[in-house]
C-alpha cells in the first residue's frame, strides 16, 4: 500500500490537467488499473507510473509538442503492435491516444496484457 501523500500526489497529477486531457488521463488510468489487480500506481518523474511486483511497466505521459496523452511502455522493444511507436527510443515505445476521440480500448488492452505477460512469465524479473 502506498503512503497517503503519494496517493494525494498521484491524484493531484490528474486534477492539474486541463480538459480534455484530464478526462482522457483518468480513462487511461482506469484501463491500466483494470488489467490486473496486482498493478499499483505511483508518481514517478512527475507522471503516473504503473508497477507490477515492484517493477515499472507503464507510464502515462503527454507529448511536449502536441500536449496529447500517451502510454509509455517500459519494455516496448519487446512488444510488437502496429499502434506502438519507438521514435528514437531504444527500450521504450509509446501508444498515442487522442483526448478528443474514443480510446482504442481493445488495442490498449492487447498492449497492456502483452507487457504484463513479460513480467508474469519471468522474461522481465520482478522484485
Amino acid at each position: 500500500m502506498l503512503p497517503q501523500n503519494s496517493m494525494e500526489d498521484v491524484t493531484n497529477f490528474y486534477l492539474r490537467q486541463e480538459e480534455p486531457n484530464r478526462s482522457c488521463f483518468l480513462a487511461m488510468r482506469d484501463i491500466v488499473r483494470r488489467v490486473d489487480g496486482e498493478v499499483e500506481e505511483i508518481l514517478k518523474y512527475g507522471s503516473p507510473c504503473f508497477v507490477y511486483h515492484g517493477r515499472a511497466f507503464c507510464y502515462l505521459w503527454k507529448d511536449k509538442k502536441t500536449n496529447e496523452p500517451y502510454f509509455l511502455m517500459v519494455e516496448g522493444k519487446r512488444l510488437d503492435h502496429p499502434m506502438l511507436e519507438s521514435g528514437d527510443r531504444k527500450r521504450m515505445k509509446i501508444l498515442r491516444v487522442s483526448p478528443t476521440e474514443d480510446l482504442p480500448i481493445e488495442a490498449i488492452n492487447v498492449v497492456l496484457d502483452s507487457a504484463l505477460e513479460l513480467y508474469k512469465s519471468g522474461t522481465i524479473k520482478t522484485k
